[in-house]
């Protein structure tokens, strides 16, 4: 650390770190119109004002923690009484209120988010490689997600190989044909005996193997293509707000074989992308947090650039430009985003930095910090001479990881409403993602929600997370089961209903996401796509996925699954009750483990943890694959590290 004289100036005593006050005066703020002084001075006002309050906060929680674990200890050997409970903890206001039912205002939101349903990446945004893949995941190739996945079984003649293999190839074809003959039917005959495909008036003219013409039995399912008419090189297709691209290249490694000269298919997949400081990130000290901050610098910026060897050569990688193509009347442009929109998530409350020290010596808040940096250099996104814009609203989407309960949302909204005094932006610029995986959060999910009415723009689930905090907060409650059966309990069906039900009694359908978790298993993708299809089902505008490809293949759901209109039928349903979110999945009496499964969970616990653990410490990744007990490849990042940890813990 190294004091400053415009810190010392400014307020005597306080500390920041010299590579960090650099960062600030001479990368960043030359591109704001800040003036450093003023700046400086505003960020010291701020981190006195607010650092008290959000311990404050901190000490509540552990209050509220040692009055639950005190009822917990005083019933040891008791059965669970729920409505005692219940009203236990509205006495200590671990319960609040919920207020008078009300619909969020929140304004200027990207239609990624609010009218339009699909997947969502989380990513590392210090590795810049990764996050440049994230952001550049708007579009992928189905042929690809299909051929290098399980998707298609990977047995017999239809295995990938070394080389390329043409019968798994035909495959793919065949599957990629099914799914535009069931999204994008022709009014008669099929994508698979297309020869050729031109654009005749305002529809596509389809030639077949037998001679005949056709076209999409849907006509305003074409919105543009490229090329001449005759011989277009793609043809933009759209259903539920998602587009599907068809490339044609008759010199193609696909298309030269192809009848119709079809070289691939494209998919509009990862939708957003959250650019993470928290979970995935190996951030711990100051040198880490330069480097986040610079990369979140270069994507709001679009200089970012990442280069690494692939198949013997150098290769870089930038941000995609956005493509400009023409629209279906031949008449105007049609703009095709090329990139995720972005958001970043900040740390939690509980996090605390070296790159300021109050004149006491403590470290900063890592938190305050964040929301001030990653909105000061998001606002770089706002300026009208950027060519590479984010979002389209003039908004800047900031999400807030493990807050409880509304009290601490408040907070959040009250330094997001101080930054914005700060950095002279609009009331609401800055908008907040919610995490509902604290159980406090969960419990008060409606009085967390009217708290942020202005600026929220998500509120999303997680098992991982939420499991943890589950266990922490009733550890003293008796055994839980294992991990597997938790997620059969009453209570994880009742969290994941009631975030979907309250997030449409408070007015985000078309407004705001309503998300669900990640799939945690990268290499199980055939599973994936059997079972995640009931994120959108479940009325979730978006859920998370561990992968560009991933994202790819999840994004075919949202042609499956009209999410708007699920919602729509969701409305009537009765909402979760609070008994089932009230009751803890502690192990029955009547369960009776052996001792080599007490063990076997033991030590696959303690597999995530290590495997995580090392890779963390030893080569800087903060979220990777890791090899279960049972040899399935699972991600494990801080989440992960916590259900595991607590699980241990209780047993």
């Amino acid at each position: 650390m190294n004091a400053l004289d415009q810190i010392a100036k400014t307020k005597p005593g306080y500390l920041t770190n010299e590579a960090f006050y650099r960062f600030i005066n001479e990368e960043v703020l030359p591109l704001t119109g800040q003036n450093p002084t003023l700046f400086w001075s505003d960020l010291i006002q701020l981190v006195e004002e607010f650092p008290p309050r959000n311990q404050a906060l901190l000490e509540k929680r552990d209050q509220l923690q040692q009055q639950i674990d005190q009822w917990h200890q005083q019933r040891v050997g008791k059965p669970m009484d729920t409505p005692a409970y219940e009203a236990f903890l509205r006495e200590i206001g671990y319960l609040v209120d919920a207020g008078e039912d009300f619909s969020i205002e929140t304004a200027n939101v990207d239609a990624e988010i609010a009218t339009t349903a699909g997947p969502q990446l989380v990513v590392p945004v210090k590795n810049a490689r990764f996050a440049l893949n994230a952001a550049n995941a708007r579009w992928g190739s189905l042929y690809d997600a299909l051929y290098g996945t399980d998707t298609i079984p990977q047995t017999g003649e239809l295995a990938a190989g070394k080389t390329f293999n043409p019968k798994r190839g035909a495959k793919v074809i065949e599957s990629a044909r099914e799914f535009l003959d069931t999204h994008f039917p022709l009014y008669y005959g099929s994508h698979k005996d297309a020869v050729c495909y031109l654009v005749y008036y305002n529809n596509i003219l389809v030639f077949l193997g037998d001679g005949s013409s056709t076209g999409l039995k849907d006509p305003s399912q074409f919105v543009a293509f490229d090329g001449s008419r005759y011989e277009p090189k793609c043809l933009v297709l759209r259903r539920h707000g998602l587009h599907v691209e068809i490339e044609f290249n008759r010199h193609g490694r696909n298309g030269a074989k192809d009848p119709a000269h079809i070289d691939d298919i494209q998919i509009e997949a990862a939708l957003t992308t959250i650019m993470d400081c928290e979970d995935s990130v190996a951030a711990v000290d100051a040198e880490d947090k330069i480097e986040v901050y610079r990369n979140w610098l270069g994507l709001m910026r679009g200089t970012l650039e990442a280069e690494f060897e692939k198949n013997g050569e150098t290769v870089t990688r930038s941000l995609n430009r956005d493509r400009f193509l023409r629209s279906r009347d031949n008449e105007g442009t049609y703009v095709l985003r090329s990139r995720s929109l972005m958001l970043i998530r900040n740390v939690g409350h509980l996090m605390t930095t070296d790159l300021m020290l109050d004149n006491a010596g403590n470290k900063v808040p890592e938190g305050i910090l964040d929301a001030v940096i990653t909105a000061l250099i998001g606002s770089l996104d706002l300026r009208p001479d950027n060519t590479l814009r984010n979002s389209q609203t003039g908004s800047i989407y900031i999400v807030k990881p493990k807050m409880h309960g509304p009290e601490e949302v408040a907070f959040t909204c009250d330094l997001f409403a101080r930054v914005e005094q700060m950095l002279g932006l609009e009331p609401n610029t800055l908008k907040i993602g919610i995490m509902d995986e604290e159980r406090r959060t969960t419990l008060n999910l409606k009085a967390c929600i009217s708290e942020a009415r202005e600026r929220v723009v998500f509120i999303n689930t997680g098992f991982l997370d939420r499991t943890g905090d589950e266990i922490h907060t009733s550890m003293l409650a008796g055994p839980f089961l294992p991990k597997e059966q938790i997620k059969d309990q009453p209570w994880i069906r009742a969290y994941e209903n009631q975030n979907v039900d309250l997030g449409l009694r408070c007015g985000l359908a078309g407004h705001a996401q309503i998300g669900k978790g990640m799939w945690a298993m990268p290499d199980e993708m055939a599973r994936m796509m059997a079972t995640k299809i009931g994120h959108p089902r479940a009325g979730a505008t978006t859920a998370w996925v561990p992968s560009p490809t991933a994202a790819v293949l999840h994004a075919l759901h949202y042609h499956q699954v009209d999410v708007f209109d699920i919602q729509l039928q969701l409305r009537s349903r009765q909402p979760a009750a609070l008994k089932d979110l009230l009751t803890i999945p502690l192990m029955p009496e009547s369960l009776k483990l052996s001792d080599e499964a007490i063990e076997r969970e033991l030590m696959n616990n303690i597999q995530g943890i290590l495997g995580y653990v090392s890779r963390w410490v030893e080569m800087g990744i903060g979220c990777s694959k890791v090899p279960d007990i049972n040899d399935v490849n699972l991600m494990e990042d801080r989440a992960t590290l916590r259900i595991s940890s607590q699980h241990i813990a209780n047993w």
